[in-house]
């Protein structure tokens, strides 16, 4: 489960119709009954169709998803339905429609990625970084883990991921240092190093790092660090790739032996589009 709280769902309608609907209310429409239908317009990864439904829920409608959130939708699928009054229908309408196209075209992004990725290396993981838009982070998580996909870091507390910019705030060995204290510290924790060159990295894998996480390097480096590290009996680190990761080039890097595709690409993916069909009964 991907619980939303509603504060998140009641906060996109304030915005929305902060006092209602002039346009409805004028027409003295309001209390006539309605349907209203979402679609797909395109082949798309259905997301928060859910969320969708309670949203013209919490308005007085008798709402219900169709096609849950995770599920592909070809171009025509019913994704959801609903009835109520006419004033209801129309001040959750494009609130609903909206919050499915944006968090379904997410999804669709990032089940692309990982179906290029999969092609290669069946057991390689997709991660999508905590770079959401902002107030956006419950929703695009449940976008990307419906979609197949993990969260990177859900936020700075929840895991260890040593950047040079830490190591910024350190003298001579600091790298191999900071790994250190790190370990000592979190005994129980996987410690992730981020690193920009093939020298950086064998000095964090030498000092005892779980994860390198390589930053914006080429499908060519990543192989070249991967061959070379095959050459040591040693426990092996995950290698994650990070950095312009999309469906363009996820095969490639995991032709070049990255465990983990690091990514924030799906997070300005097009919107998903949604036929929304709304007739009087």
């Amino acid at each position: 489960m991907h619980p939303i709280p509603d504060g998140v769902l009641d906060a996109l309608l304030a915005e929305d119709i902060p006092y209602g609907d002039l346009t409805t209310r004028s027409l003295g429409i309001g209390p006539l009954p309605g349907a209203m239908t979402f679609a797909a317009r395109v082949p798309m990864v259905a997301c928060c169709t859910e969320e969708a439904a309670r949203i013209l829920a919490s308005l007085g409608c008798a709402a219900k998803p169709l096609c849950p959130s995770g599920r592909f939708a070809a171009a025509g699928t019913p994704l959801l339905e609903a009835t109520g009054t006419a004033e209801a229908l129309l001040a959750g309408w494009k609130v609903a429609q909206t919050l499915i196209e944006w968090t379904s075209g997410v999804a669709t992004a990032v089940r692309a990625i990982i179906d290029a990725a999969r092609a290669v290396d069946p057991a390689i993981v997709v991660a999508c970084t905590r770079k959401a838009v902002p107030g956006t982070r419950a929703l695009s998580a449940k976008a990307i883990c419906v979609a197949g996909a993990t969260m990177h870091r859900c936020g700075l507390s929840d895991t260890i991921l040593l950047f040079p910019e830490h190591r910024a705030f350190g003298n001579g060995d600091v790298l191999a240092r900071q790994v250190r204290d790190l370990r000592q510290r979190n005994p129980e924790r996987s410690i992730v190093v981020e690193v920009k060159t093939i020298g950086e990295a064998l000095v964090a894998r030498a000092s005892g790092a779980n994860v390198l996480q390589l930053e914006k390097f080429p499908p060519a480096e990543v192989a070249r660090l991967t061959a070379s590290l095959a050459e040591d009996d040693g426990p092996q680190p995950v290698i994650a790739a990070a950095g312009g990761i999309t469906a363009a080039n996820a095969a490639d890097y995991a032709r070049a032996g990255a465990h983990v595709l690091v990514t924030s690409s799906p997070y300005t993916a097009k919107p998903a589009d949604v036929q929304v069909t709304i007739t009087a009964l």
